[in-house]
């Protein structure tokens, strides 16, 4: 499991930063940015998917001394965090969507990623 969600965001990664190439190349097409950006926030929500399935059928808990403590609240930190950023994510995916943001004009983007 952890061999996977490592892939899925290393994989989430690089179709970010296809997104944030594309959408710096004046005159790229709208589809060209969009799709690597749904694509991220889909990889996004699996990656929770399977942390929350993770957390549901481990054999340790939270109660369990210092490793349960250290491995549920990083992990817990790193999830938060992606949740987050998944949701900037998808504002920004609104606003490219609705011609809000272009190649010239997209701080929020920068700021998001």
């Amino acid at each position: 499991m952890p061999l996977a969600m490592t892939i899925i965001l290393i994989t989430s990664g690089v179709t970010l930063t296809l997104a944030h190439a594309s959408l710096c190349v004046r005159g790229m097409k709208l589809a060209a940015i969009l799709q690597p950006l749904a694509l991220t926030l889909v990889l996004a929500v699996l990656f929770l998917a399977l942390q929350a399935f993770e957390y549901v059928n481990l054999p340790i808990s939270i109660n369990d001394g210092v490793l349960g403590s250290v491995f549920f609240m990083s992990t817990g930190f790193h999830g938060f965090h992606v949740l987050v950023g998944s949701i900037f994510l998808a504002v920004c995916l609104y606003r490219l969507y609705k011609g809000y943001m272009v190649s010239d004009n997209h701080v929020s983007f920068e700021c998001a990623i």
